[in-house]
């Protein structure tokens, strides 16, 4: 056989020696060829990231579009006006609910502290730790805290986590029946081998500086506001789900909304997080010797091929923004035995939390179908890591940012602009399917770059990512203070959360499957 693009090789024939020492009889030499992808010159997938470009540029120009035509979106307006990021004070702060002067408070207070909180946002990107190992980043942000505020309660560790913390703000006239709380969120593990490729050291800083911001108010002026303000440091986003550890231990019990920001690509006010769980099915048949007693033998790694076989076909019955993705991580230990044990390792997502339950069914169903047909049994474990649910986004909450972020000179897109084929998932979702929250997306990298890149892990430490983290601070805590003190918009946040479906009973949501 020739072939163009085949390379064939082989080693010279030479005595061998096994384990006593002694010479083993010539071997001949295995022949490898290597075949070259037909495309290797090219990048795969390169034609759908232009036609999702295409997508999201159409969305903003049909935004614009509207804008233009008088009929503005309540998340967009204004995205030709230019930016002046990390420079708060002196931009224009709406007169809304007579909080001017406790946003330029706000606002100054970022402004006054950008240096260090630069300064910390480079240490953690110059320290990356995976989950469960955020040693460093969680001492540097309960530091800042203790060095700002010293009379702060600060627990570190907590909820049973070594990397996580809570540190409690409080007014002086707090009364837990009559006044809210509200907690900001901090994010700050890396990706192993590439860093900060989703850039949570930017949250990190975000979420610490919205939480300074708000207690330099409250060290100026007592009555800035009443209420509490709770600072999570969660542990563990990227590789598990920490917050759900960390709501499993109370940690959101008596929480009457939750906040955070992402970075990305592009300025967009909301964007689909999918729900995902984790699942892992052995099967188990029987070992015989594949050439003279095949019979005998009840093949496990069929059932595995079977059973991957069959979540490609079921792809084809599922949403476009569902997910489904696996791997064979064991099929046998030689190829003249039949297989004993064979075993998968299967990941699905879904948009919503019912869906993500109907597909967890159907996934199971076809796992239990490839065991029949092949003969053997199967064990199925889901959610050994916990799982993450699908973000609900309060409204309310979401519109206070998008108008904080247009008083510093952003002006995030509308939901929707992105499409939902690039939704990723995070354990978020798990916290707002218990209080309102918002999650909302901020630019430190140019349009296209993709999260959890090399790319995106380098976006993660320049001006433009210093700059999205002081706008965020900013913003972060002026919708918190927007919730603290504005009575009617408390009232729409807890309506439109009912409306989507109220609290839910995360830990136990698929006990009925």
């Amino acid at each position: 056989m020739t072939d163009a693009n085949a390379q064939g090789t082989a080693a010279h024939t030479q005595p061998t020696s096994d384990n006593s020492g002694r010479t083993a009889p010539n071997r001949p030499a295995a022949i490898t060829r290597h075949y070259d992808a037909p495309d290797a010159d090219c990048v795969r997938g390169s034609e759908y990231s232009e036609i999702l470009a295409l997508e999201t540029e159409q969305r903003k120009r049909a935004a614009d579009h509207r804008r233009k035509r008088g009929h503005k979106h309540p998340d967009h307006a204004h995205p030709e006006q230019e930016r002046s990021h990390g420079k708060h004070h002196g931009h224009r702060l709406d007169d809304d609910s007579g909080l001017a002067h406790i946003r330029r408070d706000l606002a100054e207070s970022v402004a006054t502290r950008a240096d260090s909180l630069t300064a910390i946002l480079k240490a953690i990107h110059a320290h990356p730790e995976t989950a469960y190992e955020e040693y460093f980043a969680s001492r540097t942000l309960v530091d800042a805290v203790r060095e700002a505020h010293p009379n702060l309660s600060v627990e570190y560790p907590a909820f049973g986590l070594d990397t996580a913390f809570k540190v409690e703000l409080a007014s002086a006239d707090y009364d837990p029946a009559k006044h809210r709380t509200i907690a900001i969120l901090s994010e700050y593990d890396a990706l192993p081998g590439i860093g900060h490729g989703c850039g949570h050291n930017v949250i990190a800083v975000s979420g610490l500086g919205a939480f300074l911001a708000l207690a330099d108010a409250l060290a100026t002026g007592p009555e800035a506001f009443s209420g509490r303000v709770l600072y999570y440091g969660t542990p563990a986003e990227e590789s598990d789900a920490g917050k759900e550890l960390m709501a499993r231990a109370g940690a959101f019990e008596r929480v009457d909304a939750a906040i955070m920001v992402h970075p990305y690509f592009i300025d967009v006010a909301d964007q689909a997080w999918l729900g995902r769980r984790e699942c892992r099915v052995t099967y188990t048949g029987v070992s015989a010797h594949a050439s003279s007693h095949p019979f005998m033998g009840r093949n496990a790694l069929d059932a595995a091929n079977l059973a991957y076989q069959g979540l490609g076909l079921l792809r084809q019955q599922i949403p476009g923004s569902d997910r489904i993705h696996a791997i064979i991580d064991h099929g046998g230990d030689a190829p003249n035995l039949i297989p004993a044990s064979a075993s998968l390792h299967i990941n699905i997502r879904s948009k919503h939390a019912p869906t993500l339950r109907a597909l967890s069914r159907r996934v199971e169903e076809v796992l239990q179908g490839a065991a029949l047909m092949a003969g053997v049994s199967a064990e199925v474990t889901w959610d050994s890591s916990p799982m993450t649910m699908p973000v609900r986004t309060n409204r309310p909450l979401l519109k206070r940012w998008v108008s904080a972020q247009r008083s510093v000179g952003r002006h995030p897109y509308p939901p929707g602009t992105v499409s939902d084929t690039l939704a990723a998932s995070t354990d978020f979702g798990n916290v707002s399917l218990r209080v309102p929250g918002i999650h909302p997306l901020i630019q430190i990298a140019p349009e296209g770059t993709g999260m959890h890149t090399v790319e995106f892990a380098h976006c993660a430490d320049t001006p433009a990512a210093v700059d999205a983290a002081l706008d965020a601070s900013f913003g972060l805590a002026s919708v918190a203070l927007d919730f603290l003190i504005d009575d009617k918009l408390a009232q729409a946040v807890r309506a439109d959360f009912e409306a989507s479906g109220g609290a839910v009973d995360v830990e136990g949501y698929f006990s009925d499957m």
